[in-house]
């Protein structure tokens, strides 16, 4: 029920007015997002390199109208890696299909994920772009296409996909990623799916994602773990002494703004942190999803409100 309504709060236009202009609106969305503009993202990605994490940079939105709002899209992801490169971050960007216009023009949006993909690979030092995952509608044509970026050539380590563990079918996607080489980012998951494609209880959801996240942790290929959840992070810990799995060969990732302790404690005891960075204007709609995951993230959000 709870996560219905945060979806359907999603899409409210009138209340992503009222937020936008309140003073709990603006307080939150300075918590959760880095600003709307790329310098005020650049300035947060400095400060995150600096406490010893990496990022990924998101500019929020998807399912741009128009091919002109697609090409603006990808024409400021070219700016984010130009400036990743002048500024010698340690960054990368993560950027979703209908943000670069799959529902306007698939082709265009291959054209423009192309670029992005090859100039990320060109750089010196090479880098990184996550197409992340959106809902089941577009979950084959996503994963299809990472497919196929990785295998042109050049492009090897250098595009990566989101699996979210409480898909019924992110077993099978783990495994047909891996034959390929391909760096995944391990999630729970964020949209409202049926139980017939997506497990529904938390304690299904974690049992997944904590199999699935031994899976990629055995697996020679580095991968991003996104969690929050301390007691996941705990065992991937003691998984890797176990197995004897090094440090450096994954990563943990936690969103801008939530568990900032917990992620300053992971980079001081040694392991591989990257904050996944949101801004623009589209934090409204982000937000709410995020709410939507899990009833108790309300009350995880709010009390993030006010924690160091």
């Amino acid at each position: 029920m709870l996560r219905a309504i945060f979806i359907a709060l999603s899409e409210s236009r009138w209340l992503r007015g009222v937020a936008e202009r309140s003073a709990i609106g603006q307080r939150m969305s300075g918590r959760f997002v880095a600003g709307t503009q790329v310098e005020e993202v650049l300035r947060a990605t400095e400060a995150v390199n600096r406490r010893g994490a990496s990022v990924s940079i998101d500019n929020l939105g998807e399912n741009v109208a128009n091919i002109e709002e697609a090409r603006s899209s990808a024409a400021l992801y070219h700016q984010l890696l130009d400036a990743i490169a002048e500024r010698k971050l340690n960054a990368n960007i993560s950027l979703k299909l209908t943000h670069m216009g799959l529902d306007v023009d698939e082709n265009l949006a291959r054209e423009l994920v192309t670029g992005l993909v090859a100039k990320a690979a060109t750089m010196v030092p090479r880098n990184f772009a996550r197409v992340d995952m959106e809902g089941s509608a577009y979950t084959q044509r996503t994963l299809d296409f990472v497919h196929e970026l990785h295998r042109l050539p050049g492009n090897q380590g250098c595009v990566g996909a989101v699996i979210q563990a409480y898909m019924r079918r992110a077993e099978s996607d783990v495994q047909k990623l891996l034959a390929d080489s391909i760096r995944i980012r391990l999630c729970k998951g964020a949209y409202k799916e049926p139980p017939e494609i997506a497990f529904q209880k938390k304690s299904e959801v974690d049992a997944n994602y904590v199999k699935l996240m031994k899976t990629l942790m055995k697996s020679s290929i580095y991968h991003g773990l996104a969690t929050h959840d301390e007691k996941i992070i705990t065992e991937a810990k003691s998984f890797a002494a176990r197995e004897g799995i090094p440090r450096e060969a994954f990563e943990f990732q936690m969103l801008y703004g939530i568990r900032r302790d917990l992620q300053h404690s992971l980079v001081r005891d040694g392991w591989r942190m990257r904050v996944y960075i949101p801004f623009g204007t589209e934090w409204y709609p982000y937000l709410m999803r995020r709410l939507a995951e899990r009833p108790a993230n309300v009350l995880f959000v709010v009390r993030n409100l006010f924690r160091a």
